[in-house]
């Protein structure tokens, strides 16, 4: 048993690795990424607000990123930078989604919070989950720059966000992990470029 939880791990191991692989060449994702922490970097200088909204294990991603820049990720001195992970009050979730719709529930605290050039992260695996599409929708009418952090089957997205990070794989935990990992790399320069504004 212990031996083959060994050649599982290491399954999963060259799994993530193969794909970090392709990330590493995939042009289009690292430009893609490299212009999200721009645009965020320069709404948050600018006075403005990240929102981040994802379901499942995309939420808790969600909290782990706002928790980095509202907190400190590698700067321990630097100032609190201004993003909140929609869908942790429980009572307005909660009420939107039994009122209205579940596919509502980002996209009204979005319509309550956000003003013009705020930020919308929104993370999806598929892209395609109804309530990603609906706050996306939403950030567009209220001017908020979308960036839409999906897998290969959100590639073809560009038409509900103007950036779009599609991490070429469609297995869900493998594209998670690029997700934290590409997540972390645009906080750390988010924090670099804003963090001393």
């Amino acid at each position: 048993m212990t031996e083959a939880l060994g050649e599982r791990l290491a399954a999963r191991l060259r799994a993530t690795a193969d794909l970090l692989e392709l990330v590493r060449t995939d042009r289009t994702l690292l430009a893609a990424t490299v212009r999200a922490a721009g645009q965020t970097a320069a709404a948050i200088q600018a006075g403005r607000t990240l929102f981040i909204c994802g379901n499942g294990g995309s939420a808790g991603e969600a909290t782990h990123l706002s928790g980095e820049l509202i907190g400190t990720f590698l700067d321990k001195t630097r100032r609190p930078l201004a993003a909140i992970a929609l869908g942790f009050d429980l009572s307005a979730t909660t009420a939107v989604a039994n009122d209205s719709s579940f596919a509502e529930v980002f996209a009204r605290q979005l319509a309550a919070l956000a003003r013009p050039g705020d930020v919308l992260w929104a993370l999806s695996t598929s892209g395609r989950s109804p309530n990603i599409l609906r706050a996306l929708a939403v950030a567009g009418e209220l001017g908020v720059q979308r960036v839409l952090i999906t897998g290969e089957r959100g590639r073809d997205l560009s038409e509900a966000a103007e950036t779009v990070l599609a991490v070429p794989s469609d297995e869900t935990p493998r594209i998670q992990e690029v997700h934290l990992m590409l997540g972390h790399f645009l906080c750390e320069a988010v924090e670099a470029i804003a963090g001393t504004a």
